[in-house]
């Protein structure tokens, strides 16, 4: 059981997002008050969900608005608050200028947000989600790992702004948070860094990257085939706990590589099939020269360079630090990945068979 202190608020930036939406949930059934910063208040379409959750659970929610490149415009959010989680970057793959659609929102807002705590009194701990992708950039760079397996001590080296932004951008922005918080002593910075995410979004049509890609698994796009990365992935709800635990345990400290499985995409298409064998779920594997070959074709974001460095490499990360120090367990691979492709189905976003 965790010890919540349920007479202070918490404040969630990204308050709309896919990740971000599970830890409010969470935070309003144990009954916190949640300042949820958002870009706009007044966009029913994007809080509608955080608003009902809140006139069903026992939490209360107040919206604030807020923008990752405004400086200071957290302040009236954070104030009172004793727990600060850090979730909104953004996680796109088709971008035209990675430098401003990327970087700067990750970099520059984790700026934002940890000067912000360290003017804010009340602060004692800020959640930061990152992502495995600050701890490696390809699947190739897992082999050079001791024991050829991802744990907390290494950072991603080989990303760039033309080579895997959206991993470069996760790199820099943790980067600034611990030389932020590094230089102060009243609060403590705990991060989370999550594999892949996947399961239901409670609002359906989140943009998260995931979506895509478990609405190319059951549309056709990939029934030719798919290729064979490998790859970590964890639950959105477990994900949403981790952050609980990190926040509210006194222990919690450093990174947390928070994956429930060492896996790769043919093995999460086959945790389809026993339920939805009906649908164009890729059953092959692409041989690697043909996603070689074709990828640049078919996705302008996906470089040769990305598929030589991560089509065929095995992904192997240490989760044991999550399970001991923020004891958490994971669900089934299976579960997850079928709640998600029911709620796609349900939602239309894939034909029903």
């Amino acid at each position: 059981m965790l010890n919540i202190d349920k007479t202070k608020p918490v404040l969630v930036t990204g308050a709309t997002g896919y990740v971000a939406g599970w830890v409010v949930k969470r935070l309003l059934e144990e009954g916190v008050t949640v300042h949820a910063a958002v870009r706009d208040s007044k966009d029913v379409r994007k809080v509608a969900h955080l608003a009902q959750m809140a006139a069903e659970l026992p939490g209360n929610i107040r919206y604030f608005e807020a923008d990752l490149l405004d400086d200071g415009s957290y302040a009236q959010a954070m104030q009172g608050c004793a727990i600060v989680f850090h979730t909104a970057s953004p996680f796109k793959l088709a971008i035209r200028n990675p430098q401003k659609e990327l970087v700067d929102p990750a970099k520059l807002g984790t700026r934002n947000v940890l000067e912000t705590a360290n003017q804010t009194a009340s602060v004692q701990r800020v959640v930061l989600t990152s992502s495995c992708a600050a701890i490696y950039g390809d699947n190739a760079d897992i082999g050079n790992a001791p024991r050829k397996t991802l744990t907390e001590d290494i950072w991603n080296t080989s990303s760039s702004l033309e080579h895997v932004p959206y991993s470069y951008s996760k790199t820099v922005a943790e980067r600034e948070a611990w030389a932020i918080a590094e230089k102060q002593s009243r609060w403590n910075l705990v991060v989370v860094n999550p594999s892949l995410v996947i399961g239901p979004g409670l609002n359906p049509h989140a943009t998260s990257e995931s979506f895509n890609l478990v609405r190319q698994l059951g549309n056709g796009r990939m029934k030719a085939g798919i290729p064979d990365i490998g790859c970590g992935a964890v639950d959105v709800r477990d994900l949403a706990e981790a952050h609980l635990r990190a926040a509210y345990l006194p222990g919690a400290k450093g990174r947390h590589i928070v994956s429930g499985h060492n896996t790769s995409l043919p093995e999460i298409a086959r945790a389809l099939l026993p339920k939805f064998e009906a649908y164009p779920v890729p059953r092959r594997i692409l041989p690697k020269w043909l996603v070689w070959l074709a990828a640049p074709l078919a996705d302008k974001s996906t470089t040769r360079k990305f598929v030589a460095r991560n089509v065929g490499y095995v992904w192997q990360a240490d989760n044991s630090k999550s399970r001991r120090e923020l004891k958490m367990s994971y669900r089934p691979l299976s579960v997850t990945i079928q709640d998600m492709f029911q709620q796609m189905i349900e939602s239309r976003q894939i034909p029903q068979c």
